[in-house]
């Protein structure tokens, strides 16, 4: 009789044997995870967490994050035997799990006193609509002074005034 192995592979679940890479391809991704292509594109499908980078040419550039995202969701899969729902469940306990310590951060120690970082959101804030008011053009200055309109420098009359004619001359 033949000797029965088992029907799911261990796979490492650490990162220890991804590349140092900034991009991988699809093909050297599903090497690491060691699963068909296809299951990654559909994973993509499945889990908003596998956000793969597409390159100009429309091919999947996978990050480190990613490649690390990829062997979680198979051994969530395969090892610890969730389903796809289940899997996305435990995605969403881990994320509600980080945001109440994002929300201490957020707070502060409760004995800081708040008050200069409260005036100093004031000052910003009026700074802020000072500087969002329109502005108003002050008047252009001419380069030359402006003419007095009560004296005119010439006028066709005193350009070609002519002193009268004698008399003796007029035919």
């Amino acid at each position: 009789m033949a000797q029965h192995q088992p029907i799911r592979k261990a796979t490492p679940a650490s990162g220890s044997d991804i590349p140092d890479k900034l991009y991988f391809r699809i093909g050297e991704v599903a090497k690491l995870c060691d699963v068909p292509a296809y299951v990654l594109r559909f994973w993509e499908s499945e889990f908003p967490q596998l956000k793969p980078h597409k390159g100009g040419t429309g091919q999947r550039l996978y990050r480190r994050r990613d490649v690390e995202m990829a062997l979680r969701i198979k051994s969530l899969l395969y090892n610890e035997g969730y389903t796809i729902p289940g899997a996305r469940q435990v995605f969403k306990a881990e994320l509600k799990q980080k945001e109440p310590q994002l929300a201490l951060i957020d707070n502060g120690p409760p004995n800081i006193d708040t008050r200069p970082l409260r005036k100093l959101q004031k000052d910003l804030r009026d700074l802020h609509a000072l500087l969002s008011k329109p502005t108003v053009r002050a008047a252009v200055h001419p380069i030359r002074t402006p003419r007095n309109q009560s004296t005119p420098r010439h006028t066709a009359e005193k350009l070609f005034d002519l002193p009268p004619l004698p008399e003796n001359n007029k035919r």
